[in-house]
């Protein structure tokens, strides 16, 4: 059954037959899209939050978490309408599985900490290993100085192999910089991924008209993300971690 399927069905159903379906906990929803995650990724997942769920709150202060999105000029409307029950969004079931950067786009490096937002890049052209380390070296330390990190943060990065190239991990070695261990295929880890969801929301709400307006507004709307936004997801984390860990490793509403 298609989204289409779905609201038609929805529709012709009587004021009773609704309210049947809503006392029994049921509701027509929008299917979250969600990475497929294989067995291994699960297990990587959990091992991640088992293992930093003791973590002090001031050692996720020095995070500095990263990550690159493709933002479209006039957003993503495909959707598909599932019946769930509330606080099930996460459920497998109900979630569309996705492969990560799926036409007028533009794709986009950023960072943050529990301080605030630090600096966002258009990617120009294909990404390779070289164009990934010019981004980190004229951002990275700047947006960790901006934000008052100190020398000894933490970076974290997804397992792109652009960002785990042997290159790439010797310009960080060299400039003595923490990479935090991350398992693959966790968007639900970081916490970056929350703000793309309200970044993409936010520039749409502007309208862009082409991709110099769209390249405008994200630089604009990533600006205006407050720092008690970013201090609240960091302050959260250990829940973030919890829920993984109590999914064994799975999908979470996160």
């Amino acid at each position: 059954m298609n989204c289409r399927d779905l609201q038609l069905r929805w529709e012709t159903l009587s004021i009773g037959q609704q309210s049947v379906l809503h006392k029994s906990g049921l509701y027509g929803r929008v299917a979250r899209r969600k990475p497929f995650l294989k067995d291994i990724h699960k297990k990587c997942c959990l091992k991640f939050a088992t293992s930093h769920l003791g973590d002090t709150p001031n050692m996720w202060k020095k995070v500095l978490w990263s990550d690159e999105t493709k933002i479209e000029l006039f957003g993503n409307n495909a959707k598909r309408y599932v019946w769930r029950k509330s606080n099930t969004a996460h459920h497998p079931e109900h979630t569309i599985p996705t492969v990560k950067h799926g036409g007028g786009s533009i794709m986009v490096w950023a960072c943050f900490s529990s301080a605030g937002t630090g600096k966002m890049v258009k990617i120009d052209g294909k990404m390779d290993g070289a164009k990934y380390r010019t981004i980190l070296e004229e951002n990275l330390m700047e947006s960790a100085k901006d934000l008052r990190l100190g020398r000894r943060f933490v970076f974290q990065q997804d397992n792109d192999p652009k960002h785990k190239a042997k290159s790439t991990m010797e310009w960080l070695k060299n400039k003595h910089i923490q990479v935090l261990e991350w398992p693959s295929q966790s968007p639900d880890l970081n916490p970056i991924e929350n703000l793309w969801k309200e970044l993409k929301t936010a520039v749409h709400k502007c309208s862009p008209s082409n991709l110099t307006e769209l390249e405008l507004f994200c630089k604009e709307e990533w600006e205006n993300i407050s720092v008690s936004r970013c201090a609240k997801l960091i302050e959260t984390y250990p829940k973030r971690l919890t829920a993984v860990i109590a999914a064994k490793g799975g999908a979470t509403k996160y």
